[in-house]
Order: structure tokens, then C-alpha cells, then sequence
């Protein structure tokens, strides 16, 4: 009997360790009310933004009932009920936060709705500023209180300008001027706001190619571009350009477009060449050459066979090494492998931005490869 009850007391013990255990492994989030951020120190001061990196805020961690990696972002208004405000950009994983000075005045700018520097208060103006928390899986969202920065001077601070992420061609060649249909330019590697694509530009029935680009698939506030862009001269006589707001290809046939971008003050310059359509096969299936060579050029498709025609490869005149059968188009200025592409189980994949590309593609001496550019295909065989 007293064998049995040692047992039994043996296993609740050991229920309730495993339990313990289970409980501190996974604890279970509590969501707090609210939590402190810390008035600073010198807030009776002055915080002139122009002349200031950072502003440190500090806060206790919200008591979501055990330590937890916590993310905290700032936000900032210019009244204290905090019916309008900005959340900057920037987060923080710790409870003491280095904020940009520069942000808050872009946010202020923008919470006062202010577009012409003349206009901007030349007084110091009270800020409000308060954080929110959330867990690092984005759950538990809370808010802290308002702490007031009484006397902030800002001035007329503007976003920077950024180069552009993406660039988007579209025309009476992509789907009628359907966004969904326009063709995703390819980012050079290692040099940003420049963009490629060999491109079909031949005829819209009995129309001309006519073009536009926008670095977003929509008709963004005038931002789309054609004819404003600077076309150099060359690639006007190559492709016969001409329009005064689309680009119009008198020239109908493939081409390689490519789009170079350039920051002027606060206004984008855009740069658009038009290039013949040179795609070339590399490595050890033809011969070592890597880059622009005279027996490794693709045929380019006849114009007739319109947007959906193939562009083939030289015969393959060895086995592939180790580094695989490789493509590029090359772009002046630019190494062969910041615009290189290769088929992978029979889709078009380009490097872009990216590291190289992998796994290796193996071919074999007489085979050639054929890419289909319009649908993003191919094949060797």
C-alpha cells in the first residue's frame, strides 16, 4: 500500500514539474493597458532638428508577463489628443531609442501640411510624441502615454530621394496598355535605378509600338514617362523614334531597352537607350567565352514571327564545366554577369540584384538553348 501511494504521489510530482516546465517553455503573452515612455531629462530645452542627430527616448518594457522581444516604433503628432499622426519608419528593439532628428521633421512636415518652405514656422512649437509595442511576430499591439516636447525647432525637411525599385514598360504591345501585362524590367546588378529587357516592339495591328514607363504599375500622378525621358540620339535612329508623350518605334523589331535613372535636386532624370538585340551564350559549351564574342551571338527571331518567337543559341560545342551553360545580354560599362539570366526547369530566371545563379545548368555539344523572352521560357535540347 504505502509501495502504491509513493507512486501515485511520485507521478503528481512529476505532473507538476513537467507542467512548470511547460509553463516557463511557453508562456502566454498578457496584452498590458498602456506602458511609460520616460519624459527626458532636458525636455525643458530646446530640440532644434536641423542641428541635432537624435533624440533619446527611454521606456519601460510592457508588462507582457515575462521578458519578450519587443519591437517599439515612434510615433509623433503636433497635438496632444493625437487624432492625426506619424509613425516614422524607423523601429527599435530596445527599451532606449536613438531617434532621427530628420525624421521627426519630415513627419512634422507633413502633420502640418505645409508645401512651400516660406511658409514654414520659424518659432519653436510644441511636439507630442508617444511609442507603440508589439510582440516580434507583430501580436500584442499597445500604446504608451504622451510625453510632451515643449519647444522643438523644425524646419522645412523633405523625404530623400531614393532611387527607384522598379521599373515597369507598357504600351499598345503589352495587353493594350494593361498594367497586369506590362513587362517587369530587370535591375542591373549593382547599380541602382537601372533597368533592361529585350523587348518585342513591333507592330499593334497597323500601328506603330508606342511605350511608356512608370516605376509602378499604375498612372501615378503624371509620374509614367515617354517621350520626356532623354533618348539619345543613337538609339533614336536605330529604333526610328518619335511622339510628343508616347515613344513611337518606327523601326518595328526586338530591341533591348534599357532605362538608367539620375537624381537631379528633387526631380528624377531618366535615361532610355534602345539597343540591338544581342543575347550571347557563355562558358565552357562555347569554347570559355564569357561576354560579348562573335560565335556566341543568338539568332534573333525574324519580326514576322512576332512577340512569342524563340531566340536560339549557337550549337554547344563542348560539355558544360562548372560553371554550367550561363546567357547574358552586355551593357556598356557593365560586366556580362550583372545582366546574365539562365532556364531553370523551363522558366526564365534573371540574377538581377542577386547572388550567382544556382544550381548549375549542364549541356552538352550539340545542344543549343532557346529562350522565349515574352513568356519568360525555355528550353536546351
Amino acid at each position: 500500500m504505502k509501495k502504491t501511494l509513493n507512486i501515485i504521489i511520485a507521478t503528481i510530482c512529476i505532473s507538476l514539474f513537467t507542467a512548470c516546465e511547460t509553463e516557463r517553455d511557453n508562456p502566454t503573452a498578457l496584452t498590458p493597458d498602456t506602458f511609460v515612455l520616460n519624459t527626458p531629462t532636458y525636455v525643458s530645452g530646446v530640440y532644434d532638428l536641423k542641428n541635432t542627430e537624435t533624440i533619446q527616448l527611454t521606456c519601460s518594457q510592457p508588462a507582457y508577463g515575462f521578458t519578450a522581444a519587443t519591437t517599439y516604433r515612434v510615433q509623433v503628432a503636433t497635438a496632444s489628443a493625437f487624432t492625426d499622426f506619424v509613425t516614422l519608419a524607423s523601429a527599435f528593439n530596445s527599451a532606449k531609442m536613438d531617434v532621427s532628428a530628420s525624421e521627426i521633421a519630415v513627419a512634422l512636415v507633413g502633420l502640418l501640411g505645409i508645401t512651400d518652405e516660406a511658409d514654414f514656422p520659424v518659432e519653436t512649437f510644441p511636439v507630442y510624441i508617444r511609442l507603440s509595442a508589439e510582440l516580434s511576430d507583430g501580436s500584442h499591439k499597445v500604446l504608451s502615454n504622451i510625453i510632451e516636447l515643449p519647444k522643438v525647432k523644425a524646419y522645412f525637411a523633405l523625404e530623400p530621394m531614393t532611387m527607384p525599385e522598379n521599373m515597369y514598360l507598357i504600351g499598345n504591345i503589352t495587353g493594350g496598355w494593361s498594367w497586369d501585362a506590362a513587362t517587369t524590367m530587370v535591375p542591373v546588378y549593382g547599380t541602382e535605378g537601372k533597368f533592361w529587357a529585350v523587348q518585342y516592339l513591333g507592330k499593334s495591328g497597323n500601328d506603330n509600338a508606342e511605350i511608356k514607363f512608370n516605376t509602378a504599375k499604375a498612372w501615378d500622378a503624371g509620374n509614367a514617362f515617354g517621350t520626356n525621358a532623354d533618348i539619345d540620339a543613337a538609339s533614336k535612329t536605330l529604333a526610328g523614334i518619335s511622339g510628343d508623350d508616347n515613344i513611337v518605334v518606327g523601326n518595328p523589331g526586338w530591341y533591348i531597352v534599357v532605362v538608367k535613372t539620375e537624381i537631379s535636386g528633387r526631380d528624377y532624370i531618366y535615361h532610355v537607350e534602345f539597343l540591338e538585340p544581342k543575347v550571347y551564350l557563355c562558358g565552357d559549351v562555347i569554347g570559355g567565352v564569357w561576354g560579348a564574342g562573335e560565335n556566341n551571338l543568338f539568332a534573333a527571331p525574324d519580326i514576322l514571327l512576332g512577340a512569342d518567337a524563340e531566340f536560339v543559341s549557337p550549337a554547344f560545342t563542348g560539355q558544360s564545366g562548372d560553371g554550367g551553360v550561363r546567357a547574358c545580354v552586355v551593357l556598356s560599362g557593365h560586366e556580362w554577369w550583372h545582366t546574365e539570366f539562365m532556364i531553370f526547369d523551363n522558366k526564365l530566371e534573371y540574377r538581377a540584384k542577386g547572388g550567382d545563379q544556382e544550381p548549375r545548368v549542364s549541356g552538352s555539344a550539340g545542344q543549343k538553348l532557346y529562350i522565349n523572352f515574352t513568356k519568360g521560357t525555355g528550353k536546351i535540347e
